[in-house]
């Protein structure tokens, strides 16, 4: 009977042993598992710092201004193809006014004093081409509103 008891007593040392050491893994794993978390939760503060950062700052101005274009692009285009044929006339006639306002401001890129800076031989030859294009684009639409305008004269016969 004594035999049986102190077999019984090592038995229970032995799995009292095993239970610590299982618990000292535990522990330990709950450690690593607390720094991983700690550590993941600094990387999320910092990322939502850096969200909230680009977020305030909003858009760089070449998006804000190249959305403007591609906007002002589909908004022309929609509007131009839903003219009503018995409108090409006037709306060509504002297409020739606008361009005059665009020639105005090419002669005053060409004529600008400014051949002693970096900008002043391209600004010369951008605005040359501005007034080139531009005068195209007036004395094409005087001849297209002129052949509209004709439509509509009754026919001689």
């Amino acid at each position: 009977m004594a035999n049986e008891k102190q077999e019984s007593a090592e038995k229970s040392a032995e799995e009292v042993e095993r239970a610590a050491q299982e618990l000292k893994e535990a522990a330990e794993s709950a450690k690593e598992s607390a720094d991983a978390l700690a550590a993941a939760s600094d990387q999320a503060s910092g990322l939502v710092g850096q969200i909230a950062e680009v977020a305030s700052s909003g858009p760089s101005e070449f998006v804000f201004l190249a959305t403007i274009f591609v906007l002002a692009i589909f908004v022309g285009y929609y509007v131009v193809w839903s003219v009503t044929p018995a409108l090409h006339t006037p709306l060509m006639s504002v297409t020739n006014a606008i361009s005059s306002v665009v020639i105005v401001g090419a002669l005053i890129a060409v004529g600008a004093d400014l051949a002693n800076s970096a900008a002043g031989g391209w600004s010369k030859l951008l605005g040359f081409v501005a007034v080139a294009l531009a005068s195209v684009n007036i004395f094409g639409g005087f001849l297209v509103t002129q052949r509209m305008l004709e439509m509509y004269k009754k026919k001689e016969r």
